[in-house]
């Protein structure tokens, strides 16, 4: 397994989601690198898997890349984890990939867990094609820009989103695509507390108001149809 990364995914939620490969990879390589040291050692010693781990999250990524690399290139293997899910949908590790790739060193993504497509097969849209435009603006005015040019793809298209600005996006969405826009809303995937909410989004507005959720959500918009 020398000189190799792997870009293993991790459960989103459920442990159970794990696959024999990710396990094998993650007893095999040489280390492991991890945004948050607690959220990784809580997974693996959920697995009961000991290896020596090292960070690299937003606020150490251009240091601990090359670092890292340079571990790498010198003949160690290493797999590549977020906290959650599929690493590098939003998740720091594109630099490392970027130098991996650069000097000849295998890449081998491990697939598994991630909350886009449970919430796209949960939806009920047909699902030929969508348009993925991932985590928009926290900040007010710059969410209803990009919003608002979204409005112009006419595909099937995905959001994602944190508990706390729940409310504000659906309510820009209501506003700027219509009332009776159709979405799909994923709450908390994989987990006990999973609900899909399918309908119009001043409709899912009034039940999310009323229910005060707090978790992790995916948005699926349905902007095929919108004028």
């Amino acid at each position: 397994m020398a000189s190799k990364l792997y870009v293993v995914s991790t459960p989103i939620g459920n442990y159970d989601d794990i696959t024999l490969r990710a396990l094998k990879i993650l007893n095999e390589v040489d280390f492991i690198i991890c945004e948050e040291f607690k959220d990784a050692r809580r997974l693996l010693s959920h697995y009961k898997i000991e290896k020596e781990l090292f960070s690299l999250n937003e606020h150490n990524e251009k240091e601990a890349s090359f670092e890292l690399f340079q571990k790498i290139k010198d003949g160690k293997s290493a797999a590549l984890i977020s906290d959650c899910g599929t690493p590098l949908f939003s998740d720091p590790g594109h630099l490392l990939v970027q130098l991996c790739i650069n000097s000849n060193i295998e890449i081998i993504p491990i697939p598994g867990a991630n909350s886009l497509l449970p919430a796209l097969i949960a939806s009920g849209f047909k699902l030929d094609k969508f348009y993925y435009a991932g985590w928009i603006s926290p900040k007010k005015e710059l969410r209803k820009k990009e919003l608002t040019k979204l409005k112009s793809i006419k595909e099937l298209i995905v959001l994602m989103e944190t508990p706390y600005r729940l409310k504000s996006i659906l309510s820009d969405i209501k506003n700027i695509f219509g009332d009776n826009t159709q979405i799909a809303l994923a709450f908390d995937l994989t987990l006990p507390t999973e609900k899909i909410f399918r309908g119009k989004v001043s409709e899912i507005f009034k039940v999310i108001e009323k229910e005060n959720l707090k978790g992790e959500f995916v948005i699926v918009l349905d902007n095929r149809e919108n004028n």
